[in-house]
């Protein structure tokens, strides 16, 4: 069995490809030739965290696998992540296990790659202003990402603590060619900007309509089983994507307080979720339709993502001869 750690995974998964895995695998998802099961939990009550299984197949790439991620908040501000994950890979011809590799990467790169995803399929093409809210890692994976699909020239950054906005825009402005700048509050990030990440532990939404500009589109990636990060009337008057409607309106801990609670409320309905990024991706569903529009995609998490990360960085691997390879018997 090939084992792969932390700075491994990272040199080997190049976001770029990694893009168009996820492209295909969303599409698989959503015309059922792929498997995600809805993600289950232990509690861990606490410590406020949860150990989650996600289990997925993709069998037009080939691979089979299943993710085991805590979500642990209170490590927020130490040298451990939130999110920390292992990934074993499995033949999907046999069964036997064929790799082990750190999945902590592996979970940055694919949620800010799948929301580069969704920009391609929902941004103006010609967005050029990035609000990123939150300044962690995924703070940082987003960043990376949307630069990849849209001519970003200046990246607003917004988070709880002014002084980490400050250092992650300092890193993110040795990392990339652009104009990135830490601001003070949220509303002053996302004011004309042409797309919002956010990427927030928050409990109190950080997307407010009243600071969305026109034509605005959201990735929203944090979750907090007591929280949101988006408020009910940017949802009500969005265009909402998921990556899966099952996945997006289950109950914890796979689905989303931002869809959940406006449907508990009445404020909208499960159809008021218009397409899954498959549908965008086959043609399928439309996406946007006026330049004015607001698009929201809420991510969730599904595994079919993970699958095709790791089958990318396992193929790699091989091939560059990378890893060290244990027996198990």
């Amino acid at each position: 069995m090939l084992v792969l750690g932390r700075s491994q995974v990272e040199a080997l998964l190049d976001v770029d490809t990694l893009i168009e895995a996820l492209a295909a695998a969303m599409a698989d998802l959503s015309a059922g030739r792929a498997s995600a099961p809805d993600r289950v939990a232990a509690l861990v009550p606490e410590r406020d965290g949860f150990l989650a299984a996600m289990p997925g197949s993709v069998p037009s790439a080939g691979v089979l696998m299943s993710k085991l991620v805590s979500l642990f908040p209170r490590n927020a501000g130490t040298r451990l992540p939130t999110h920390q994950a292992l990934i074993v890979v499995f033949d999907p011809d046999t069964g036997e296990p064929a790799a082990l590799l750190d999945g902590t990467a592996v979970t940055a790169a694919r949620t800010g790659a799948c929301s580069a995803l969704s920009a391609r399929l929902l941004a103006r093409e010609e967005s050029s202003v990035l609000a990123v809210l939150g300044t962690g890692v995924q703070a940082r994976s987003h960043a990376r990402a949307l630069c990849r699909v849209r001519p970003i020239r200046q990246i607003r950054v917004a988070g709880r603590d002014p002084a980490k906005a400050a250092v992650l825009a300092e890193e993110l402005t040795s990392a990339l060619e652009t104009d990135v700048r830490a601001v003070s509050t949220y509303a002053e990030a996302l004011d004309g900007a042409d797309i919002a990440a956010a990427t927030t532990h928050s409990l109190e939404p950080v997307i407010r309509r009243p600071w969305l500009a026109p034509g605005v589109h959201i990735t929203s990636v944090g979750y907090n089983p007591a929280g949101r990060e988006v408020d009910d009337a940017t949802v009500a008057q969005a265009l909402v994507c998921v990556e899966s409607r099952r996945a997006a309106l289950a109950p914890f801990p796979a689905g989303s307080n931002d869809l959940l609670s406006p449907i508990r409320d009445g404020l909208i309905t499960a159809e008021h979720v218009h397409a899954e990024l498959g549908e965008l991706v086959d043609g399928s569903k439309p996406g946007r339709t006026s330049k004015d529009q607001i698009t929201l995609y809420k991510s969730v998490g599904v595994a079919v993502q993970d699958a095709a990360a790791a089958g990318l960085v396992v193929a790699a691997a091989r091939r560059q001869a990378v890893g060290e390879e244990i027996t198990l018997q």
